[in-house]
């Protein structure tokens, strides 16, 4: 990484914290935090649910739950906009196991007249939902590569950039943090 790029990225991080900290005192201040997330937010959402109005609502509930809840959050050296993809993993999450549950409610007679599509669509919220809690187990070196690489379609070198890391390591970061999914979704499969 060339010094200048270091250096951008040295102030973009910490001009981000000095805005989020600014924000925990006065939350007046969270609408540039918005601006600053908001089209990333929207499309990590977008690209996990099926409709406009869904992702609009969810990425509404995300900046709801991340403004009700920024003073609790810690800078880490990460970027923000990790614990917003988490906030977000969580919604569409909660949102499918919401849908699940009112579906395992209706009577048999509706659940037997549910075509096989729509019960393959659900079962595929519900594996999506499971690898999102999955991904957000990881160590966290593997899973911020994930995020970026799968959640971010960030290329390897973006990711290496962002990280200060070498392409080989966020490879082997990413190969790891697949591996490791693989072994759990295999163990949760049992």
């Amino acid at each position: 990484m060339a010094r200048g790029q270091l250096s951008g990225a040295i102030d973009d991080t910490q001009a981000e914290r000095l805005r989020i900290e600014a924000a925990q005192r006065d939350v007046s201040l969270f609408g540039e935090i918005y601006e600053r997330n908001f089209e990333r937010v929207y499309a990590y959402v977008a690209r996990r649910v099926h409709s406009r109005d869904e992702a609009q609502d969810l990425t509404s509930e995300v900046f709801h739950k991340a403004l009700a809840n920024l003073g609790q959050f810690e800078w880490r050296g990460v970027p923000f906009a990790a614990w917003l993809f988490k906030i977000a993993a969580n919604a569409i999450a909660d949102r499918s196991h919401r849908a699940a549950k009112e579906l395992s409610l209706q009577s048999a007679k509706e659940h037997d007249a549910l075509s096989q599509s729509e019960r393959s669509g659900l079962e595929e919220i519900e594996e999506r939902a499971r690898l999102f809690r999955l991904v957000g187990q990881l160590p966290p070196d593997q899973r911020r590569v994930i995020e970026m690489r799968f959640a971010e379609d960030k290329s390897i070198r973006e990711v290496s950039l962002e990280l200060g890391r070498s392409e080989g390591a966020v490879k082997q970061l990413q190969f790891r943090g697949l591996q490791n999914l693989r072994e759990r979704l295999g163990a949760t499969n049992v």
